[in-house]
């Protein structure tokens, strides 16, 4: 069973269950973040053979994040477990967050496809994204944020989308009141921005795809409101825990498996 580490009064500090796909994958600032929140983050890396929790008893949330491979990559094993742990996480009522790759296994889990797009589009750089009537509430008009990727979700049966872009129309969704899924990166920090695009720089050739200098002005333009945005998405993601609700979006989400 886990537990995390002891605070100085004994009591087992909070933890959130942070899941990434390379050896090397740092969850940003996100992680950043939550950790300022007083949360110890439990990561795993099950790409490399490590176990997930048999339960979510003791984590405040749960945070999938992005990886270069397929959310269709089922012949993997860890990314045919990662789905089938995500009901899991929804049916405990813990918050659950899926990041690019993350939210396209949400809606994996659900039934949904996840395919790219059809001209071929990317979108890799700083995008504005724009919320739908049921986002309003949750994201700017427009909120400006960092992409990386080339495959887009549909959205799963008793999703909410909530957030779009022009090439990709489903870039926020929200499942029951516990789980998010996010097309975008919003955990990425100016020094990941640059180490992504020089360690993946073929991939700013592909079409739609911006120049590296393009990049760096968006984001001198762009991060404070990001970080800003973010610290109150996560704020009113982890006050999110309803076992009702968990257990309303799984059912929503078994049926569009079947379907």
């Amino acid at each position: 069973m886990y537990q995390g580490p002891l605070q100085d009064d004994g009591i087992p500090q909070p933890a959130i269950l942070i899941i990434v796909h390379q050896e090397s994958s740092d969850p940003g600032r996100i992680g950043e973040q939550l950790r300022a929140r007083g949360f110890h983050l439990d990561i795993r890396r099950p790409c490399l053979g490590q176990d997930l929790p048999d339960t979510l008893e003791h984590h405040a949330g749960c945070v999938i994040f992005g990886g270069p491979m397929s959310a269709n990559d089922d012949h993997l094993d860890f990314i045919r477990q990662e789905i089938d742990f995500i009901p899991q996480v929804l049916d405990s009522g813990t918050p659950f967050l899926g990041v690019c790759l993350g939210a396209q296994l949400l809606a994996r889990a659900g039934g949904a496809k996840v395919a790219p797009h059809e001209a071929g589009w990317h979108e890799i750089g700083y995008y504005p994204v724009k919320p739908t009537r049921q986002g309003r509430d949750l994201i700017p008009d427009p909120l400006h944020i960092f992409q990386w990727h080339g495959e887009g979700f549909e959205l799963p049966r008793g999703a909410v989308r909530l957030a779009s872009t022009g090439w990709y129309p489903n870039q926020a969704m929200r499942v029951g009141a516990n789980a998010y899924g996010l097309q975008f990166h919003p955990e990425v920090t100016g020094a990941m921005m640059q180490r992504w695009s020089t360690m993946a720089g073929h991939r700013l050739a592909l079409p739609g795809a911006q120049a590296r200098d393009r990049m760096r002005e968006a984001y001198a333009r762009h991060d404070a409101g990001i970080g800003a945005w973010l610290d109150g998405f996560l704020g009113r993601w982890l006050g999110a825990a309803d076992q009702d609700g968990g257990k309303e979006a799984v059912g929503a989400m078994a049926a569009g498996r079947q379907a």
